[in-house]
């Protein structure tokens, strides 16, 4: 029930930014400062609000078993990655789309909120393992993809971004037990508590700019949603509760597993000659069926 409110909530505002796009109070100027605010400022202080007051209900042992479970999850999203598009019979053109948004969720723009707002600050520590693997991948792993096995230099600037950076402060700030003082805790709380509303305007206004009726109409991008977005966070974990005896992380993973494609795959598309139709239409279709699927997912698994 908390995360169908939650995701209610989150819709609502999202609708918001799309009456405000229509409405010529945002822009894609406007927006696209929006997006920078909470990928530079808001996000990086939520993932640090996970590590400040009280954390008292995390332990050490957990923080090696969401390593391992981190490092287990990105390692089968690769291969369902690989098999999925081979499965539905994706033209060969669109499989490195297929396979990047199989493995990159919006766990950033929509996971880190529901996190937050459903299993508290604290989960966020866990939440910001995940984003460690995430980041190395998408910088090799989903370029490559996206330019279909040409061959593209590595280079760590790409993945050592504020993201990182802030995970791995976050990780020290815990392991040392470091007291920050409270003006600094209420100022990275502050900052924090944006992101959730900042980053839901930023999708719905990108909605403004699509025909969302025809999101409908792709008979495979709706099977591949329908995996995605159900089959694969249902069937993970479960299979994670299985082996972690942790609400909290297995909640994180659920998460992990049933947000929708990241935006960072539309993004990966257009530079590097990807389907970038595709890969916008993927974020689009899955970010407004998870407002559904998440509680749905969330009912199944975490009930029980």
């Amino acid at each position: 029930m908390i995360v169908l409110q939650q995701m209610i909530v989150l819709f609502i505002i999202m609708m918001i930014g799309f009456w405000a796009f229509k409405k010529d109070i945002i822009d894609s100027v406007t927006s696209k400062k929006l997006s920078s605010i909470v990928v530079n400022i808001a996000n990086p202080a939520m993932i640090l609000s996970g590590v400040i007051g009280d954390t008292s209900q995390i332990q050490g042992k957990d923080l090696m078993i969401t390593i391992t479970a981190s490092i287990v999850l990105y390692l089968v999203l690769l291969v369902i990655g690989t098999i999925l598009p081979k499965f539905l019979h994706i033209p060969k053109k669109s499989e490195g789309t297929y396979s990047v948004m199989t493995v990159f969720s919006n766990i950033g723009f929509i996971g880190f909120p529901i996190i937050s707002a459903v299993y508290g600050s604290g989960a966020l520590l866990y939440a910001s393992i995940f984003l460690i693997p995430y980041n190395i991948l998408i910088y090799t792993y989903g370029i490559q993809m996206m330019k279909q096995g040409e061959k593209e230099t590595f280079h760590w600037k790409k993945v050592i971004n504020i993201g990182v950076i802030f995970c791995i402060i976050s990780i020290f700030i815990f392991i040392t037990n470091i007291t920050l003082p409270t003006w600094i805790e209420n100022i990275i709380s502050t900052l924090s508590n944006l992101t959730a509303p900042l980053s839901m305007m930023v999708i719905g206004a990108s909605f403004a700019t699509m025909n969302v009726k025809e999101l409908f109409y792709d008979g495979k991008l709706l099977l591949f949603s329908f995996v995605k977005l159900l089959l694969l966070p249902i069937i993970g974990t479960l299979i994670a509760k299985q082996f972690i005896n942790n609400f909290a992380l297995c909640g994180v993973i659920m998460i992990m597993l049933s947000t929708p494609v990241g935006s960072m795959t539309a993004m990966l598309a257009q530079e590097y000659n990807g389907d970038y139709g595709l890969a916008s239409r993927g974020v689009a279709i899955t970010t407004l069926l998870s407002v559904i699927t998440i509680p749905i997912v969330s009912a199944i698994v975490m009930n029980g």
